[in-house]
């Protein structure tokens, strides 16, 4: 939404904006454009304006019962889906590149972004971050071309569509497909579903990059397409593979032919498996508008990953803290295993806090050991650790973690104690890994500020 009011304000709306919790990068960001924020969502507000509003554009998070929602209702006032709205207003008429996926839709989308722009594209774009290339998460753009981070969440309270079936997308880049989301989908076929409503939409003169390691993608592309399908991933046997190489970077092949070599360049944070296939799946969509894989391994070459990706933060007594969006244990996974490739045998300090709503309710818990085995030592917090909050025990979902030998994992419900315990347990040589979708309290600053107490 905050992506939203970037490019509404950008096509030269006045535009402001009210949420129950702003923080940074998204509201200093808004606060550099012009964008007012209002703490809340009281229906007084509607008392505020000067001139009403021509309309009012709702995000997923708001409810029935809202009392703005409630106040817009009741008084007749024009409202319109943040997805509805940028689809008929800002993507029609245009090539859209959509980035759907569980996993990497931010990175990839940024990646995608990047290499048209880095060809002279001077493409429009909506990310769910803040790509470290650009200096926004969004922009109208200039020319023809729209990349767009395609999510599968729900689209309003008054539209239980997925976001992206809005879109309407002539490339759309399916990157992987599990089960998230539990507060509003009941499985992975209900996810399915909304992927190949997805699928319906990209006219017949269009393309689907689809990973082909993924069964439920094959799942999804096996209901039928109307459009070509090229595949990607790590097998020969797709239309775009690739072979690793030293140093994370990788060799781009189309068809079992070398067509591109992708180096890393030593400043970015990219690392780790998975971005190898977000970086080829981006090659391949951007093929399919003309630009070919070697112009995208240039353009690869330069970029810089985005916000809350493995972000360093800061270091202190040689000790490096870093910020990661992971949410999802095989996020959480992923993201372990690209620190652990880039460190060697130094250790690991995870500091994780599952916050999304899929983790609160306790669905994928029983991944959460698995998931932080390549880390030395695992400090989780919860509102409250205990069953009250998170409907499920912390401390005993990580407890296989720890043996007679070691106490690897610690749960707590005081971020000041998880502060104090990760600041007396980090030695130097230490890398701390902080894991959140959401601001965490602040926890990368006070961890180091108290590292260098």
């Amino acid at each position: 939404m905050g992506g939203i009011a970037a490019i509404a304000r950008q096509a030269g709306h006045r535009v402001t904006g009210c949420d129950a919790n702003v923080y940074p990068p998204m509201s200093t960001q808004l606060e550099a454009q012009g964008i007012e924020l209002i703490e809340g969502f009281s229906s007084d507000q509607l008392l505020q304006f000067e001139t009403m509003p021509d309309l009012f554009v709702i995000g997923n998070v708001v409810s029935r019962g809202n009392p703005l929602m409630e106040a817009i209702l009741n008084q007749g006032l024009p409202y319109i889906s943040g997805p509805q709205w940028l689809g008929e207003q800002v993507l029609y008429g245009r090539h859209v590149l959509a980035v759907a996926g569980t996993h990497g839709k931010t990175t990839t989308s940024a990646m995608l972004t990047w290499i048209l722009e880095f060809n002279g594209y001077q493409p429009g774009y909506l990310i769910g971050g803040v790509p470290l290339n650009f200096t926004v998460s969004a922009r109208l753009g200039e020319g023809k071309y729209f990349v767009i981070e395609a999510d599968e969440y729900d689209t309003a309270f008054f539209d239980k569509r997925s976001k992206f079936v809005h879109y309407r997308p002539r490339t759309a880049l399916l990157n992987n497909l599990e089960f998230d989301h539990a507060d509003i989908f009941a499985d992975l076929a209900a996810i399915e579903n909304q992927f190949h409503h997805l699928v319906r939409t990209v006219p017949s003169d269009g393309l689907l990059v689809v990973n082909g390691q993924e069964p439920a993608l094959e799942r999804v592309v096996t209901r039928g397409v109307w459009a070509p399908v090229e595949r990607f991933g790590q097998e020969v046997s797709n239309e775009w593979s690739l072979v690793s190489q030293e140093g994370d970077g990788f060799m781009v092949r189309k068809s079992g032919k070398e067509v591109a070599v992708v180096k890393w360049a030593p400043e970015s944070g990219v690392m780790g498996q998975h971005n190898q296939l977000n970086a080829l799946a981006a090659v391949a969509s951007a093929n399919h508008i003309g630009i070919s894989p070697a112009d995208s391994a240039r353009a690869l070459a330069e970029f810089k990953n985005v916000k809350r990706r493995l972000e360093t933060i800061g270091v202190a007594n040689d000790i490096t803290i870093y910020d990661d969006f992971a949410h999802h244990p095989t996020a959480i996974t992923t993201t372990v295993d690209g620190l652990r490739r880039r460190v060697g045998k130094a250790r690991i300090l995870a500091v994780l806090e599952p916050r999304s709503n899929t983790m609160k309710l306790g669905v994928m818990k029983a991944q959460l050991p698995s998931s932080l085995e390549q880390a030395d030592q695992v400090f989780a917090y919860g509102a409250n650790a205990g069953k009250e909050s998170l409907g499920w025990d912390l401390a005993e979902v990580l407890s296989p973690l720890n043996t007679k030998k070691q106490d690897k994992a610690q749960a707590f419900d005081d971020l000041d104690a998880l502060v104090k315990a990760v600041a007396k347990e980090a030695k130097p040589g230490d890398h701390i890994l902080v894991m959140s979708n959401g601001g965490f309290g602040g926890v990368h600053q006070k961890i180091l500020k108290a590292i260098t107490a």
